[in-house]
């Protein structure tokens, strides 16, 4: 009885609840109250305005025990990342030197600050009660987005990219920042990250070296946190690894925490889902699924068995109550579990 839905005022104080156990890193989720209302105002003014391409919008959600009303989960798109500032990240280099009088070849791993993801939409405010971690819930809070993606998709790129927390410890250490972006800055990594704010970088690059910079001189403690996870990170970047983003061409300009991307059309959610015309209740073969309306400011989303058959699909009376259903209505559903292209589950 979870639904996902967009965020309302009244859910501020609950909101604030959980992003006070969010990991240091998760800028999209700020432990600020002024913060988050102006996140959640800027959410319901995304979902009410009329968009012909992607722009400054932004979408955030909750999940919502629809029996006891509480919140257990977040998540969120920005449409257009770097809208009003280039959007900056780390991209893995590898660059030769070579001598041919010494007949001597290296090849040395390097990063250099590129805005290659301005303008991709970005997945963001990711945060599931760590006590339904190993249930459905994460599938439905993190996919279901890609489900509203598909039937808004002038509001959206066609590529996407999610960051992913870094390497710290809990008072905020990061030894990729103190070994790189502390040499530029005066000030801590959690006091960066924000007056990022998740936004605008602008800042990071000009002052931050245009040069690469090249891994092998960095203390072994930056080198090894490269593209490593927080801990609290690794549930919904598996999810998005197992949707088939790529993990291993950008890093974060913080943490060094792994920026993943992709296209739309690869990932497995947009390829295995269907739109399909609610027909009611159905006695037919059912498939345990994640299903969404194709509303806007009223999107829901929620997991239910439901049974398909040629452009027709049907589920239980709660699912249509979920869902604000009726017959003829229309609504996307993928199954759970999807069959990856190596052929193993997803």
């Amino acid at each position: 009885m979870f639904v996902l839905r967009p965020a309302a005022h009244a859910d501020l104080p609950q909101i604030e609840r959980m992003a006070t156990q969010s990991a240091i890193g998760i800028t999209s989720l700020p432990p600020d109250r002024a913060k988050l209302t102006e996140k959640i105002e800027r959410s319901i003014a995304s979902f009410s305005v009329e968009v012909d391409v992607p722009g400054e919008e932004s979408y955030f959600f909750v999940l919502e025990n629809v029996e006891t009303g509480e919140l257990a989960g977040t998540s969120g798109i920005a449409a257009s990342a770097g809208f009003h500032d280039r959007f900056y990240s780390y991209r893995n280099e590898i660059i030769v030197h070579a001598s041919q009088d010494l007949k001597v070849s290296n090849k040395i791993h390097a990063l250099h600050l590129c805005h290659d993801l301005t303008g991709y939409s970005l997945l963001t405010s990711f945060f599931i009660d760590p006590a339904l971690a190993d249930t459905r819930l994460p599938q439905l809070l993190s996919r279901a987005r890609l489900l509203f993606i598909a039937e808004h998709r002038r509001r959206f790129a066609d590529k996407l990219a999610a960051e992913n927390p870094g390497v710290c410890d809990n008072e905020g250490r990061s030894p990729f920042w103190d070994a790189v972006g502390r040499r530029f800055f005066n000030m801590a990594y959690p006091q960066a990250e924000r007056l990022s704010g998740g936004r605008s970088r602008t800042f990071i690059a000009e002052l931050m070296p245009q040069y690469p910079i090249y891994v092998p001189l960095l203390p072994p403690s930056a080198q090894l946190a490269i593209g490593q996870l927080h801990p609290d990170g690794e549930l919904p970047f598996s999810i998005l690894i197992d949707e088939g983003f790529d993990p291993d061409t950008y890093i974060d300009i913080f943490d060094g925490g792994p920026t993943v991307e992709a296209r739309l059309s690869t990932l497995a959610t947009l390829r295995h889902q269907r739109r399909a015309v609610w027909r009611g209740e159905s006695a037919a073969a059912a498939v345990d699924s994640i299903a969404a309306n194709t509303a806007l400011a009223n999107f829901r989303a929620t997991l239910a068995p439901v049974s398909h058959s040629g452009r027709d699909a049907g589920g239980s009376t709660q699912l249509a109550e979920l869902l604000a259903l009726s017959p003829g209505d229309a609504l996307r559903h993928v199954p759970v579990l999807i069959e990856r292209r190596e052929g193993s589950e997803a």
